[in-house]
C-alpha cells in the first residue's frame, strides 16, 4: 500500500459507520473493529480509514463534524490551561503502565511501545494492556475539547510494505478500542508510518524495540 494514498471508510458491526472516502498527502492508512477480548473483526478482513468520520474532507471535516457535534472551540491562555490539566491526568493514570507522556508544546504525545502493547508481530492487543486503555480512554472522554491522531510504527526488520502494514493494523487496533470505550470517533484520525520516522537506531535490538510503537498525539480543538 502506497503511504501516498489515504482512503476513509467507515468501521462496519460495533463502530456501525458508514462508508466514506478522503485523501491525505502523507499517509495509507488500514483500520480493524478490536473488540475487548482483542480479537479483530472488520469487513473484507479490515476496512480501510483516515479520519473517522462521516466526511470527506480531512481536517476540515474532522472540524465541521466536532462543531456539529456540539464541541467547543479551545482559545487563547484556556488552551495551555485545558492541556495542562489533561496532561496530570494522564501522567497520573498512567503512571507504572510503560506509556511514555510527554509534552510538546500544546500537544500531550502518548508512546506505546509495542512489547507493551502488543505480541511479537500481532496487532491484536494484549489483554493486560486493556487497563491502560481503558484509562486513557476515561481522561479523552473528560476532555472533549481535544483531537486525537493514533499513529503506528515499526522498525526497519522485513519488508517496507509488511511494516507499513502492521503498523496501520496497531494502530487501528488502539483507534478501535478507544472508540469502543466510547471516545467519540469524530476526533480520530489513524494512520500507519511504517518504518519511515524512527526515534532511534535500526542497528540494535534495544533502537528497533523503540521503534515498534504506536503514538496517541491528542491536540487542542481550536476550531
Amino acid at each position: 500500500m502506497s503511504q501516498k494514498l489515504l482512503v476513509g471508510l467507515g468501521l462496519v458491526g460495533i463502530l456501525a459507520l458508514g462508508a466514506c472516502t478522503t485523501t491525505d498527502p502523507n499517509t495509507g492508512l488500514v483500520v480493524r473493529d478490536n473488540t475487548r477480548t482483542g480479537a479483530l473483526a472488520g469487513a473484507a478482513g479490515g476496512a480501510l480509514l483516515g479520519y473517522l468520520t462521516n466526511t470527506n474532507k480531512g481536517e476540515e471535516g474532522r472540524t465541521n463534524a466536532l462543531i456539529g457535534a456540539g464541541v467547543g472551540a479551545l482559545g487563547g491562555a484556556a488552551v495551555g490551561r485545558y492541556m495542562d490539566r489533561q496532561q496530570a491526568d494522564l501522567r497520573r493514570d498512567l503512571a507504572g503502565s510503560g506509556v511514555d507522556v510527554q509534552r510538546q508544546g500544546d500537544n500531550i504525545v502518548l508512546n506505546m511501545p509495542s512489547d507493551v502493547t502488543f505480541a511479537v508481530d500481532q496487532a491484536d492487543i494484549q489483554s493486560q494492556f486493556y487497563g491502560p486503555l481503558d484509562r486513557v480512554a476515561d481522561t479523552l472522554k473528560q476532555y472533549p475539547q481535544t483531537v486525537i491522531d493514533v499513529v503506528g510504527h515499526a522498525d526497519a526488520t522485513g519488508p517496507d510494505d509488511y511494516n507499513q502494514a502492521l503498523s496501520e493494523r496497531r494502530a487501528g487496533s488502539v483507534a478501535s478500542y478507544l472508540v469502543n470505550r466510547g471516545v467519540l470517533r469524530d476526533r480520530l484520525f489513524v494512520a500507519g508510518r511504517g518504518e519511515s520516522q524512527p526515534v532511534a537506531s535500526n542497528a540494535t535490538e534495544q533502537g528497533r524495540a523503540q521503534n515498534r510503537r504506536v503514538e496517541v498525539v491528542v491536540r487542542p480543538f481550536t476550531g
